[in-house]
């Protein structure tokens, strides 16, 4: 743990060649007409955005999605030159910002475009038209709202329509029809737009579990999201996925302190947990300030490849555990992860907390610094406390 540009016992390592593999993997897997757009939002999926934004591109990704205008601005200041969209919705006034930095916009408001318009002037913005089939959250649903859109923006050179996308509501849910509802919806609205002279480069459906369900019905750019971190979009996919998707994500920490306690001590807030005679208990620091949630307290952690479950309510910033035996202050601990033959996955994780594996990765905060490893050797390291 030396040299590095952390000061504390507890950190996530990001595996580079991880998502090196996945986004490869989905390459063959789809036409080679078909590009790769990586989805580097909310910090890469707490993986890191910068850091994978740069090898997903080196693995063959051709386009960066972000959430937030912000995220797109900060891959720009950190070199990152590739086309980059973003998925949300982006205030009219910011739209010049947008394009001095090369950067694509979501677009499904006439209004909008008449403010955007205003602010842009001359200057040309590409943007993509988000078509709403059944997710009820952006875009445009009826041809009486593509039919102003595509009148306003022949009139307006300040506007230049690169693509046509929309996002699946059930795609994870491999028996459920609905997916097939979208496809429809969208390829009667994108004929209707085809029609009235808008012809984009790129049209995208499919998200990560979409484009292995209909790998040749998603147009010609995939969204992958999840599955480039190696997590599986639902459990249900799991049977059907086609290659194995290796996991980027693992977290650890290491014991700061370890005492042999005495029958019945009271142990963290409210004293929930009492021990019995001989118990060894370790204190780990990490806790829910780090997104290790007060939840967990009923989860186990490895310590020399053995599990040692968690004992007591998780304070802001530590929690302890119940060591199986003496073990030396200092010892690795795996919150995420494998020893030996024991391993604890981000799915163990969710299944715990009873939501999905997506929010684990991203709710680990910027308190726990990302040791980035490539090619069996560690690269970097990001620590948003130390700006480093």
């Amino acid at each position: 743990m030396d040299n590095q540009a952390f000061y504390r016992g507890t950190w996530a390592e990001v595996d580079l060649d991880a998502i090196e593999q996945n986004v490869k993997s989905y390459k063959k897997y789809v036409s080679n007409e078909v590009s790769v757009m990586a989805v580097v939002k909310a910090n890469g999926y707490g993986h890191g955005a910068v850091a994978v934004a740069q090898k997903a591109l080196h693995a063959g990704a051709d386009y960066l999605a972000v959430a937030i205008l912000d995220e797109a601005i900060a891959l720009r200041e950190s070199g990152i030159e590739a086309p980059i969209l973003v998925l949300g919705w982006v205030p009219p006034i910011y739209a010049k910002v947008a394009a001095m930095n090369g950067i694509t916009l979501t677009v499904f408001q006439e209004k909008w475009l008449e403010e955007a318009a205003g602010v842009l002037g001359t200057t040309l913005l590409n943007i993509h038209l988000k078509i709403d089939t059944g997710m009820g959250r952006l875009g445009i649903k009826e041809e009486y709202e593509a039919k102003r859109l595509i009148e306003y923006l022949a009139t307006h050179s300040c506007f230049h329509v690169e693509g046509f996308y929309t996002h699946f509501a059930t795609a994870d849910e491999p028996n459920n029809p609905f997916i097939e509802i979208q496809i429809e919806k969208f390829e009667t609205l994108v004929s209707f737009l085809n029609k009235n002279g808008l012809q984009p480069r790129w049209i995208h459906l499919g998200n990560s579990a979409g484009s292995i369900r209909l790998p040749k019905r998603v147009g010609n750019l995939i969204r992958l999201g999840i599955s480039m971190y190696g997590l599986s979009p639902s459990q249900e996919m799991k049977p059907i996925q086609p290659f194995e998707l290796k996991p980027a994500f693992r977290l650890h920490s290491q014991l700061v302190h370890v005492k042999k306690m005495k029958a019945g001590e009271p142990i963290s807030y409210g004293s929930t947990y009492h021990t019995s005679e001989g118990e060894w208990i370790g204190t780990i620091p990490i806790g829910y300030a780090d997104g290790w949630i007060r939840k967990l307290s009923d989860a186990y952690v490895l310590v020399n490849g053995e599990r040692a479950p968690i004992v007591g309510r998780i304070c802001m910033d530590q929690f302890m555990v119940r060591l199986p035996s003496k073990v030396e202050v200092g010892t690795k601990v795996t919150l995420i992860g494998k020893e030996g033959s024991e391993e604890i996955t981000i799915d163990d994780i969710a299944e715990r907390l009873e939501t999905i594996n997506y929010e684990i990765p991203c709710m680990i905060g910027p308190r726990v610094p990302r040791l980035f490893h490539e090619n069996g050797e560690k690269k970097g390291v990001m620590n948003t406390i130390l700006k480093k």
